[in-house]
């Protein structure tokens, strides 16, 4: 029985350990030609307490969002007037965690305006 116990707590432990691994490993910086690339209108703007940068498009499954984008330097509210209404372009990499498992938030790399680079951290 003891051997049991010992066995199961090693499993545990090791799933834990990938587990804790997949959740913390940080988003992959991609270059453009290995992001993913997705148009659309943008319906809403708003900001979270992590100062992210959340954006909504219309009849897209998932939100899009810049990381710690209003300590970048990105201003919500020029955003809000400038987007809201008017066809975007985010590129993004290709990643899975398991705090996101159905992909429901995306981070972004790369925001594009009418030919204008509004955010880019693409290699």
């Amino acid at each position: 029985m003891k051997k049991i116990v010992k066995y199961f707590m090693i499993v545990l432990s090791l799933i834990i350990v990938i587990i804790s691994i997949l959740i913390f490993r940080p988003v992959p910086i991609v270059s453009e030609h290995n992001a993913i690339t997705e148009k659309g209108i943008v319906s809403e703007i708003y900001s979270n307490q992590g100062n992210d940068i959340i954006f909504i498009i219309e009849n897209k499954p998932r939100r899009f969002y810049i990381n710690r984008g209003l300590e970048n330097g990105l201003e919500l509210n020029n955003l809000k007037a400038k987007l809201i209404g008017n066809p975007i372009v985010v590129k993004y990499p290709k990643y899975w965690t398991p705090l996101d498992w159905n992909n429901s938030i995306r981070h972004v790399s790369k925001v594009e305006f009418n030919d204008e680079i509004l955010f880019n951290e693409l290699k």
